[in-house]
C-alpha cells in the first residue's frame, strides 16, 4: 500500500509530497478517498495539486469496485465497530473509538467535526469516511417513533434515553432539569456538557433530530413553533422546569433554583455562525483582508479565569466550605488528616472530560536536592540538646520523614536522591506532571490525598505507606459538570509562602493573579485571631499594588456552633445566631480599619465579611439556606463567572467583524462612496493623533510624579537602612542560637525567612519599604484594582475615535464605523488588562532590584561555617549594605522609571498601530473575494439586541467587560 502512493506520486512527477503524504498515512485505499478540502491540506500549491486531482480522476476511473458489504449488522455492537475498523484497514484507531464509546449505532450518527477528532489524519480519515459512507447506503431505516410523546415529563425524558442505548447518562440529565419540553431546546454546547463522550453524543444527536421530525410531523402546524427556536427564547405557553423532582439531597439544588443561564444558548448559535462564516473565507489566494477576518474570528474566542485565593488554618471549615459552594461533599479532604502547610490546591472545572481530575506538579529533582542539601546541612548543625525546642528541626524531620520514613537519618544527599525512593512517581524523575482519573469525587479525594497533606493519619490514611507532599509544587483538581467553576478558580493556599524557593515564587504569583482572596477563620475567634491578619497584613503589598486583588472577604465559619441552647425554640436559637453574625461582622470591619498598611493598598469597599454554615445549608435545621450566607458566595462566584459579559462581548464582536464584511461587499459596486470613505479617513487619522497627545501626557505626568516620590524614598532608604538591617540581625531578647539559625536559613533563601507561626522575615523587602511606601498612595491611584476609572487616571477609558457622531454623519460607512467602534472598545479592554499585568511587575521591580544587588553578599554570608559564623554573617551583611546602600536604592528607582517608560511607549505603540490597522482594512481595502453575510448579520444583530435588551444592569455599548 505505502509503495503502490509512493510509486503514484513519482510516476506523476509529485516525488516532493511523498514526506507529506506518508506523515498523514495516505494508503493505496485511502488515496482514492481523498476530497478537495483535504487534497488542499496535503498539497497547497495550485499547480501540483491541478496535476494530482487530474491523475487522480484518470486513476479512479480505471478503480475496480469496492468489496461488497452485504453481510453487515450481524455482530454485536462492540465487536460490530471493532470488525468494521480491522477490516477497513484502521485498526489504529480502534482504542480511541472505545474510549469515546463509539458503538454500531453511534458510528451511523458521526459527522465531519466529530470525525476529525477521532481519526486527526488526513488518509486515514478519507477512507473512513468513504467507508462509513457505503455503509449507511445499506443501513436499515431507523425504528418507526410514531407513539412518541405520550409519556408524562420524566418519564419520558429517561425512557428516551434507555431506549437509545443511553441510560447511563439518566442521572446527569435529570440533575440538569431537563424534561420532555427542555429536551428539544438543547444546543449544541449543552448537549456536550451533558454528554461529554463523542460516542453517545453523536447517537444522541441524531436520535433527537429524528425525535423532533416525528414530533413536528404529529402536530398541527399552527401549533409547530411550540417548541423554542435556537435563538434561546422561550415560545408561548411553555413553562419552566420542573425542579420538584430534582433529588433534595443536592447541595447545589438550591443555587440551581436561583439560577439558571438561558444566555448560552446565543453564545452556542452565535459561534455556529461565525464558524461557518470562518469557513467560508477563502483558504487560497487569501487577501490581506482576508488574513485579518480569521484572527478576528479567532480572537472571539477568550478563556476569561478569575482566581480566588483561599486561605485558613487547619479546622477552620477550609475544606468544607469549598466543597459545600460547589456541591462536591467530598471532594477535598477535611477533619483527620493534618494539613500540610507547602502544597497548593487549585479547584477548577474540567471543560474535556466527564471524570474528576488531580494534575501533580512536582517540583524539579534539581530543587529537591538543593532542599535537601539545606535541611541535611540544618539539621547536622544543631545539637540534640536545640532539636527539641526548634520549630524549623520539626518542620524538616516532618518532611523527611513523611517521604523517606526513618531512613533519612544520617544519610547525605546523594544517598537521599536514589531513584529507589521515586519509583511510584516516575513522573518526578522526567520532570513531568502526574495525572490521576476518577470516576467519584470520593475516589479522586482518597488517591491524591498523599500528594497534598501530612501524614497525620485516622481512618482511610492509615493504610498509606509513602507520602509524597514534600515533592509537590501544585495540584490541580477538576471538577466535571460544575457551571460555579466554568471561568473560576479556587485556590487553596498556604499561609505564608514556603522555604522552597520554586514552590513560593508560584506562591507569590498566584496571590499575586487573585482577584478575590478569602480568608477563612472559625466564628468563635475570628476578630481575636492574630495569625489571619498577620497573613493579610504580609501579603497586602502582594495582592494589592503587586498584584490584582478586588475584593478581600473574611469568612467566619461554624456559625451554627452556639452553647446553652437546650431550653431555646428553634426560632429564638435562630435569632440568637443572626445576632451574634451581625455582632462579628462590626467587629471583624473595626479590626480591618486599624490595619493601616493594608489600608494602604486597598479601599474600604474591598473588605466584606461572610458568616457561614456549611452544615446547616446542607441540613436546614435551624437556619434557611439565605441564613448561612452559602448562597451569597455561590453568587458571588457566578458574577465572577460573569457569563452575561462573556456572551455580549462575544456576540458584540462578531456583530462588528459581520458588519465590515458586509459593508465592504456591498460596496464594491458604490464607487461614489470611495471620497466618502477617505474624508472619514482622514478625520480618523486626524482623531487618533489629538487623542494619543492626551494618552501621553496623562502618562509622562504620572511618571514625573512617581520619580518625584521615589527620589524621597532613595534618600529616606540611604539614612535608614543599616537600622533596619540591625533590627532584623540583632533582634531584642532572643538567644544567640535561635538568631544563628535564623540568620542561616536567610542568607541561603536570598533573604527570606519562612516560619511556621508568625509573620515572614523579608530583609529585601524591609531594605526596600521606604521605597515602597513613598510610591504606594500614587500607585494605588494610577493602577487601582477596582472601580471603572481605570489607570493612569482613566485616560485610557477616555480614549475615543468619535464614532457616535461619525456614524450620524455618514451612513454610507455605518456598517465599518461600527466595526471600528467595536475594536477600539475591545482594544482599550486589552491594553487595561496589559496594564494590569505589568503594573504588577513594576511595582515588584523594587524589592526584586534589592534582591538582586544582595545576592553575592547572601551567597558569601551562606559559606561560612563552625566557630564565629553567626558574627562573620552579621558583618558581611552590615558591610555590604553600608558600601552599596548609595547606588542600590538608585538603582532600584531607575529600574522602574524604565519600566514605566516602557510601558508607556508600548501602550501609545499599540493605540497607534492597531487603530490605524483597522481603519485601514475598514476603509481603505476593497475585496472581492469577501462572501456576502447579510443573512447572518441580521441573525446575530437579533441576538445582540436581544442581550441589550436584557440587560439588568449597565455595560458599555459592546458589553465589554474587565
Amino acid at each position: 500500500m505505502d509503495e503502490f502512493v509512493r510509486s503514484k506520486l513519482t510516476e506523476w512527477g509529485l516525488s516532493q509530497w511523498i514526506e507529506k503524504f506518508e506523515d498523514e498515512g495516505i494508503d493505496k485505499e485511502s488515496l482514492y478517498c481523498l476530497r478537495d478540502q483535504e487534497i488542499s491540506e496535503l498539497i497547497p500549491k495550485v499547480g501540483p495539486r491541478a496535476k494530482f486531482k487530474e491523475k487522480l480522476m484518470s486513476l479512479k476511473q480505471e478503480q475496480e469496485e469496492p468489496a461488497d458489504s452485504a453481510q453487515l449488522l450481524l455482530l454485536d455492537m462492540d465487536e460490530f465497530v471493532r470488525s468494521k475498523l480491522t477490516e477497513w484497514g484502521l485498526s489504529q484507531w480502534i482504542e480511541k473509538f472505545e474510549d469515546e464509546g463509539i458503538d454500531k449505532e453511534s458510528l451511523y450518527c458521526l459527522r465531519d467535526q466529530e470525525i476529525s477528532e477521532l481519526i486527526p489524519k488526513v488518509g486515514p480519515r478519507a477512507k473512513f469516511k468513504e467507508k462509513l459512507m457505503s455503509l449507511k447506503q445499506e443501513q436499515e431505516e431507523p425504528a418507526d417513533s410514531a407513539q412518541l410523546l405520550l409519556l408524562d415529563m420524566d418519564e419520558f425524558v429517561r425512557c428516551k434515553l434507555t431506549e437509545w442505548g443511553l441510560s447511563q447518562w439518566i442521572e446527569t440529565f435529570q440533575e440538569r432539569c431537563i424534561d420532555e419540553k427542555t429536551l428539544y431546546c438543547l444546543p449544541a454546547d449543552e448537549i456536550k456538557e451533558l454528554i461529554p463522550l463523542m460516542g453517545p453524543r453523536a447517537k444522541f444527536k441524531e436520535k433527537l433530530r429524528l425525535l423532533k421530525q416525528v414530533q413536528k410531523e404529529a402536530e398541527d402546524p399552527a401549533e409547530s413553533q411550540v417548541f423554542p427556536s435556537t435563538s434561546g427564547t422561550r415560545a408561548p405557553g411553555k413553562r419552566k422546569p420542573d425542579f420538584q423532582d430534582e433529588s433534595s439531597n443536592s447541595p447545589l439544588l438550591y443555587f440551581k433554583q436561583r439560577r439558571l443561564n438561558p444566555e448560552k444558548t446565543i453564545l452556542s448559535d452565535v459561534k455556529e455562525i461565525m464558524e461557518k462564516v470562518s469557513q467560508r473565507l477563502p483558504k487560497e489566494n487569501t487577501t490581506k483582508l482576508n488574513e485579518f477576518l480569521k484572527i478576528k474570528i479567532r480572537e472571539l474566542e477568550t478563556d476569561k479565569r478569575e482566581l480566588v485565593g483561599v486561605f485558613g488554618k487547619t479546622g477552620a471549615g477550609k475544606s468544607s466550605l469549598i466543597n459545600t459552594i460547589i456541591g462536591e461533599k467530598k471532594l477535598l479532604p477535611s477533619g483527620s488528616v493534618g494539613a500540610c502547610t507547602s502544597v497548593m490546591i487549585k479547584v477548577e472545572a474540567n471543560v474535556h472530560s466527564s471524570k474528576y481530575e488531580a494534575e501533580i506538579e512536582f517540583m524539579t529533582r534539581e530543587e529537591w536536592s538543593d532542599e535537601l542539601w539545606s535541611m541535611i546541612q540544618y539539621i547536622g548543625d544543631n545539637t540534640d540538646q536545640e532539636r527539641h525546642k526548634d520549630d524549623d528541626y520539626h518542620d524538616f524531620a516532618e518532611k523527611l520523614s513523611a517521604l523517606y520514613g526513618e531512613e533519612w537519618e544520617n544519610k547525605s544527599t546523594e544517598n537521599l536522591m536514589d531513584k529507589k525512593y521515586f519509583r511510584e512517581i516516575p513522573e518526578f524523575l522526567i520532570s513531568k506532571t502526574k495525572t490521576l482519573t476518577c470516576e467519584t469525587a470520593e475516589e479522586l479525594s482518597a488517591k491524591f490525598v498523599k500528594y497534598t497533606r501530612g501524614n497525620s493519619i485516622k481512618g482511610a490514611g492509615k493504610n498509606i505507606k509513602r507520602w509524597y507532599w514534600p515533592l509537590v509544587k501544585c495540584v490541580t483538581v477538576r471538577v466535571p459538570r460544575n457551571d460555579l467553576l466554568q471561568h473560576v478558580t479556587l485556590v487553596d493556599l498556604p499561609g505564608n509562602g514556603d522555604r522552597n524557593k520554586s514552590r513560593d515564587r508560584m506562591w507569590k504569583e498566584l496571590i499575586g493573579s487573585c482577584s478575590t482572596v478569602w480568608i477563612v477563620t472559625e466564628m468563635n475567634r475570628a476578630a481575636s485571631d492574630k495569625e489571619n491578619w498577620d497573613i493579610l497584613e504580609s501579603a497586602s503589598s502582594l495582592m494589592g499594588n503587586g498584584g490584582e486583588c478586588q475584593h478581600i472577604h473574611f469568612i467566619c465559619t461554624k456559625t451554627d456552633v452556639i452553647d446553652d441552647l437546650d431550653d431555646w425554640s428553634a426560632a429564638e436559637v435562630r435569632a440568637r445566631i443572626l445576632d451574634r453574625n451581625k455582632q462579628v461582622k462590626e467587629e471583624m470591619i473595626k479590626e480591618f480599619n486599624k490595619l493601616k498598611k493594608v489600608k494602604k493598598q486597598f479601599s474600604d469597599g474591598c473588605f466584606k465579611v461572610f458568616t457561614v454554615s456549611s452544615y446547616e445549608f446542607l441540613i436546614k435545621r435551624r437556619l434557611e439556606p439565605d441564613d448561612t450566607e452559602i448562597p451569597k458566595l455561590q453568587d458571588f462566584l457566578q458574577n465572577l463567572n460573569d457569563c452575561h459579559s462573556e456572551t455580549l462581548n462575544y456576540v458584540s464582536g462578531a456583530h462588528e467583524i459581520l458588519s465590515l464584511m458586509q459593508g465592504t461587499k456591498s460596496q464594491l459596486v458604490v464607487k461614489f462612496v470611495a471620497d466618502k470613505k477617505a474624508a472619514v479617513c482622514r478625520q480618523l487619522e486626524g482623531k487618533i493623533r489629538n487623542e494619543l497627545d492626551e494618552v501621553r501626557k496623562s502618562m509622562e505626568v504620572a511618571n514625573m510624579t512617581f520619580e518625584k516620590c521615589l527620589t524621597e524614598g532613595v534618600e529616606k532608604s540611604k539614612r535608614s537602612c543599616e537600622e533596619n538591617l540591625r533590627s532584623i540581625i540583632y533582634p531584642r531578647g532572643t538567644p544567640g542560637s535561635i538568631v544563628h539559625r535564623m540568620l542561616k536559613c536567610l542568607v541561603e533563601k536570598s533573604g527570606i525567612y519562612e516560619t511556621r507561626k508568625g509573620k515572614p522575615i523579608n530583609l529585601n523587602a524591609e531594605l526596600s519599604s521606604h521605597l515602597t511606601d513613598s510610591i504606594d498612595e500614587e500607585f494605588r491611584k494610577t493602577f487601582p484594582n477596582e472601580g471603572k476609572s481605570g489607570p493612569y487616571h482613566g485616560v485610557i477609558n477616555k480614549f475615543s475615535l468619535g464614532t457616535e457622531e461619525l456614524i450620524q454623519q455618514n451612513k454610507d460607512v455605518e456598517l465599518q464605523l461600527t466595526f471600528l467602534k467595536t475594536e477600539e472598545e475591545k482594544l482599550k479592554t486589552k491594553l487595561n488588562r496589559t496594564i494590569r499585568q505589568r503594573k504588577k511587575m513594576i511595582y515588584n521591580s523594587l524589592t526584586d532590584t534589592i534582591e538582586e544587588y544582595m545576592k553575592e553578599c547572601y551567597k558569601k554570608a551562606a559559606a561560612f561555617r563552625g566557630k564565629g559564623t553567626l558574627g562573620n554573617m552579621r558583618e558581611t551583611l552590615e558591610k555590604h549594605v553600608h558600601d552599596e546602600k548609595n547606588r542600590m536604592f538608585e538603582r532600584a528607582k531607575a529600574v522602574m522609571l524604565f519600566h514605566l517608560n516602557k510601558l508607556k511607549e508600548e501602550i501609545l505603540q499599540r493605540l497607534e498601530m492597531t487603530l490605524m490597522e483597522s481603519i485601514e482594512q475598514s476603509l481603505k481595502s476593497d475585496d472581492s473575494s469577501i462572501p456576502d453575510v447579510s443573512r447572518e448579520l441580521e441573525m446575530v444583530k437579533s441576538c445582540y439586541h436581544k442581550l441589550k435588551g436584557s440587560e439588568d444592569h449597565e455595560i458599555s455599548v459592546t458589553g465589554l467587560a474587565e
